[in-house]
């Protein structure tokens, strides 16, 4: 079904970035002195903010979190936010969604500033009405958060919010969209499980479903 307004998370959604993720958060570990989990648990710490996983899955003090953050960020900006690749479709979707004078608005609980080096990297920025993201210090991440701000950033340009849909790939963006009484479409080629799934108004299982949620045709190709 057609929607004048699309929100989309970044990370699991447009762009395959765990590998760099995952590593950066494996660094971090080590220099904090703290055990490396198996990487399929790492890829929990994909989507949620930082603090929160640093915090209740790393086992890292409350106190200690900010320099756990500080590490993080140096390794990623360095080296991890280039090891990542667009999911197959992407470039096509956010194309065709523009051709048809869709508006489009990222919301994603990653900082600002790696949240657009990713964007520049893959030539995507120009694609969004509105960017909405964590601060820089990783504070204001949470999912509610993030729509809020897309919304009441949409609304300011004058853009279309009541006929719009939240895509993502985790709990997060469907608790971040019901929050705002938004449907949701999760995909099934993030890092989301079968259960969170479930909590979605739809799944797109493919690109090819996904255009066809979002009123799109599929292309010949997914360039």
């Amino acid at each position: 079904m057609p929607y004048k307004t699309v929100l989309l998370d970044l990370d699991g959604t447009l762009v395959d970035s765990a590998p760099g993720i995952v590593q950066s958060i494996a660094h971090t570990l080590r220099e904090m002195g703290m055990p490396v989990p198996p990487i399929g648990d790492l890829l929990r710490w994909v989507g949620p903010p930082l603090p929160e996983s640093f915090h209740l899955l790393g086992g890292i003090a409350q106190d200690n979190v900010a320099r756990a953050l500080s590490i993080y960020q140096q390794q990623y900006l360095d080296i991890g936010a280039y090891d990542s690749k667009l999911f197959d479709g992407v470039g096509a979707l956010l194309r065709d969604l523009k051709a048809k004078n869709t508006t489009l608005a990222l919301a994603t609980s990653k900082p600002h500033t790696p949240a657009i080096l990713m964007l520049e990297h893959f030539t995507l920025a120009h694609h969004f009405d509105v960017i909405a993201t964590a601060w820089d210090d990783e504070t204001r991440g949470e999912k509610p958060l993030i729509v809020g701000d897309a919304l009441e950033e949409l609304t300011k340009k004058g853009h279309n919010t009541t006929d719009i849909v939240m895509v993502g790939d985790r709990i997060h963006d469907i608790e971040g969209a019901k929050e705002h009484g938004l449907p949701s479409i999760i995909v099934g080629w993030g890092y989301g499980t079968g259960e969170e799934w479930g909590h979605a108004d739809y799944v797109a299982h493919t690109p090819r479903q996904l255009r066809t949620l979002l009123g799109l045709p599929a292309p010949r190709d997914f360039s």
